[in-house]
């Protein structure tokens, strides 16, 4: 009986969050469609973004190396990622609390707001080797093309990870690989497992090197 009342709850919870997605897809979509509706998510993001700033600039480019740049990101894989913070599918102490603090439509509107906001990407304290990039290169087109596409841009659920800062490309790759129960369910964690140290150091030095589309 336990296990047919805990599937019946996992099986709500699932709907419940397809539900949620699909729904923020329709009002994504009628912000696409109405001019009038985009200036009213933007200004009223602009007003609830003061926490998310702190870490991810107020223009959605991080302060710190080992925090992503919001700026430009696919606004479903922004939602996405606030659904899982919002039910613990993934874990971090800020993003969890942070999440549940925004209604459904703060959600879609903070997601709006980052991406449309310019991705500037921060200058390399040391020159990449060519070839280390090249490798880099190499590699992403193996292994990540598919999902984050040719120019790493991403697309739908799958996010932007050209310009991401390298220190945060790198933990996060690491992460994935070594299984990070905070990451569980990722379909990351299966690419990442093929992924060799000298891989991550190429493909983010690759990938921290790309300059997103303006």
């Amino acid at each position: 009986m336990g296990r047919v009342v805990l599937l019946w709850v996992l099986l709500c919870a699932s709907a419940q969050a397809w539900g949620q997605s699909s729904e923020m897809m329709d009002r994504l979509a009628a912000l696409e469609k109405d001019p009038a509706k985009r200036e009213q998510a933007y200004a009223a993001a602009e007003d609830r973004i003061l926490l998310c700033s702190k870490c991810h600039g107020k223009d959605g480019n991080s302060k710190r190396d080992y925090i992503p740049n919001l700026a430009g990101q696919n606004p479903q894989y922004l939602f996405d990622a606030f659904e899982k913070y919002v039910s613990g599918e993934r874990t971090d102490f800020v993003m969890n609390q942070a999440a549940k603090l925004l209604t459904l439509q703060e959600r879609v509107n903070v997601a709006f707001y980052f991406s449309q906001q310019k991705v500037q990407p921060k200058a390399e304290a040391t020159v990449l080797d060519k070839t280390l990039v090249e490798q880099g290169a190499q590699r992403f087109a193996t292994v990540c093309v598919t999902c984050h596409g040719p120019a790493a841009l991403g697309h739908d659920g799958f996010p932007r990870i050209a310009g991401q800062p390298r220190v945060y490309l790198t933990h996060a790759l690491q992460r994935y690989r070594d299984k990070d129960p905070s990451r569980a369910g990722s379909p990351m964690l299966g690419v990442a497992a093929l992924l060799s140290d000298e891989d991550i150091t190429a493909l983010t030095a690759y990938l921290s090197q790309l300059q997103p589309a303006p």
